[in-house]
């Protein structure tokens, strides 16, 4: 089984990266504002994508009570994750930082749907802080133990 990212979170990325897309092209204040937010993006959710969000796709696994076959790999993830956690918040403030100046072009241009997307993309930051990267660390610890009481 390929470890990958859940498809549901995949999405969401792609749909946040097309929004974030076509705020580059408005022109303008907003334009580069966006262009800015992408800059600092792209790299960030190029690491989420490759080790930070695929553990997350062995949930269903786990709560069926079975085990992944490539848990070697998932501990390897979520251990980078772990070890590499404050550098991944810190971008995540660079972020915030970069689509709050996103939101005062677009209210000073009166352009609601760069707000509205601003806003979700801080909201979905959010919820990785509080949610995704915790739950990831957590499905690593797990599998450590388990893992370990199956050796022994």
């Amino acid at each position: 089984m390929a470890l990958t990212v859940p498809q549901s979170l995949k999405k969401e990325h792609e749909e946040l990266h097309a929004e974030l897309v076509a705020a580059t092209k408005a022109g303008g204040r907003i334009g580069a504002a966006a262009t800015a937010v992408a800059q600092v993006l792209h790299p960030h959710f190029m690491k989420e994508e490759e080790y930070a969000l695929p553990p997350l796709g062995v949930l269903t696994i786990l709560a069926d009570d079975r085990l992944p076959a490539d848990i070697s790999a998932i501990i390897a993830m979520t251990d980078r994750l772990k070890k590499e956690l404050n550098l991944m918040l810190h971008e995540h403030k660079a972020v915030i930082a970069a689509l709050n100046k996103l939101i005062e072009a677009a209210e000073k241009e009166r352009k609601s749907q760069y707000v509205h997307f601003a806003e979700k993309l801080k909201l979905h930051a959010q919820m990785e802080e509080e949610v995704l990267y915790p739950a990831a660390i957590v499905i690593g610890e797990y599998l450590k133990k388990k893992d370990s009481s199956t050796k022994g």
